[in-house]
């Protein structure tokens, strides 16, 4: 197993320490702990990209994970932000929407023998909604937060629809016969 490999594999069995953090130690502390796990797991995610592709590491098993393990870490936070009352299930079930969608465009690609690459966009969506959940589980106590907060959520939830609708309509045509 590469290193690539390897980092994907930690990011998932970060999650059950992230959410334990969460839920088990009061906060602040577990708030803390919890968003370090979730930022050690979230550059994971980029490292194992870039070594993959630099080092021409990307494999079968990679590209099935990685975005396993993308989609777990960031469900896994943003179901446990509902649950605490922090954000709106609307929202969460938009996200998560898109990710299904996406998902099935993909699987129904690879069955087609088409790779389809993330884009701009998506990248983009996932680093605003890394940032969002960062902020809001951290909970800071100032003037202004609050504002700053909605900005994030807001502006994660319009990226999440600008990439899913940029996704659809560069490969619609897979569904072509």
């Amino acid at each position: 197993m590469n290193i690539a490999n390897k980092l994907t594999l930690f990011r998932v069995i970060l999650i059950p320490f992230f959410l334990l953090s969460l839920y088990i130690i009061e906060a602040p502390y577990g708030n803390i702990i919890g968003v370090t796990i979730f930022i050690v797991a979230s550059l994971t995610d980029f490292l194992d990209g870039h070594l993959a592709r630099s080092r021409n590491l990307v494999t079968d098993f990679g590209k099935f994970m990685d975005p396993l393990a993308d989609k777990l870490l960031v469900a896994s936070a943003l179901i446990y932000l509902v649950e605490a009352k922090e954000l709106a299930a609307w929202i969460v079930i938009i996200i998560i929407s898109r990710e299904f969608v996406i998902s099935g465009f993909r699987l129904v690609a690879a069955n087609k023998g088409v790779v389809i690459a993330a884009g701009w966009w998506g990248k983009i969506k996932t680093f605003t909604t890394m940032i969002m959940i960062i902020v809001v589980i951290c909970n800071f106590n100032f003037e202004g937060i609050v504002v700053i907060e909605q900005i994030l959520i807001y502006a994660s939830l319009l990226f999440t629809v600008i990439s899913a609708l940029d996704y659809i309509t560069k490969n619609i045509s897979i569904f072509h016969e």
